[in-house]
């Protein structure tokens, strides 16, 4: 594999990666409230790695689009914290989301289905 490749192969990787962020974060958020730490591991535990600076940016995007808000939380140790939630819109949004979500993996498998049916 050449380093064109690899670069690439890891570009496609990061833009599929950014396209699926937002639902994934919505998801989270659909379950319980939390802290960005907690965005962040959870993520992680399904190797989507993010950098704060990344989340941060989301985060406020949907904020400002009334699909998340947030409410400080004294913590024991420290500041208080910000917890972020999902809102009515965000469940809107995290619907339609799902629904796209589950027609664009029908479509793609299709094509896949029929890739390996031509292959046999």
């Amino acid at each position: 594999m050449t380093e064109k490749t690899k670069t690439s192969d890891s570009n496609i990787r990061s833009q599929m990666r950014k396209g699926i962020l937002e639902y994934c974060v919505l998801l989270l958020l659909s379950r319980q409230r939390a802290y960005p730490s907690d965005i962040i591991n959870g993520l992680s535990e399904a190797s989507l790695i993010v950098v704060e600076g990344t989340l941060y940016t989301l985060l406020n995007r949907l904020r400002k689009e009334g699909k998340l808000n947030y409410e400080w939380e004294e913590s024991p140790k420290g500041p208080p914290r910000k917890y972020y939630f999902i809102t009515p819109i965000g469940e809107e949004a995290l619907s339609e989301m799902s629904e796209a979500w589950d027609e664009i993996v029908a479509n793609v498998n299709h094509f896949r289905n029929l890739n390996n049916a031509t292959q046999k």
